[in-house]
């Protein structure tokens, strides 16, 4: 299995950015697909996933209504789509098959395996 993050970059606060998931390997007809990410000092948090069987997604209360994730199945390819970003969105993002869990409104959501690709930087600063 291979991932291949890549769309990082710097931009404004209250910008906007569109992160790819290029994955081989891997078919995402059944595999959901999680992103995650990694600010300086901190954990790697689940921040989205996308389950392909029914095409559902889940969203940490933190990105809700400002990040999109969505797959192309023909080109194997999963995205996010980044809006109204804050500085505190700064990290290192990567993407990898997920397993989510939910508890009323909040959800969880966790790697499947220890597999990480290179991920990609964003920056969010003036």
């Amino acid at each position: 299995v291979q991932l291949v993050e890549s769309g990082g970059a710097l931009v404004q606060p209250g910008g906007s950015l569109r992160l790819s998931c290029a994955i081989s390997g891997l078919t995402l007809d059944y595999t959901p697909i999680g992103w995650f990410r990694q600010a300086p000092g901190k954990e790697r948090e689940g921040i989205s996933c996308i389950n392909n069987r029914d095409g559902s997604t889940y969203y940490i209360d933190s990105v809700k209504g400002r990040f999109t994730i969505s797959r192309d199945k023909v080109k194997n390819v999963v995205y996010l789509q980044m809006s109204s970003l804050k500085p505190e969105d700064t990290a290192v993002y990567y993407c990898a098959p997920a397993h989510w869990s939910t508890s009323g409104s909040h959800v969880e959501i966790g790697p499947l395996y220890d597999y990480w690709g290179q991920g990609t930087q964003v920056t969010v600063s003036s």
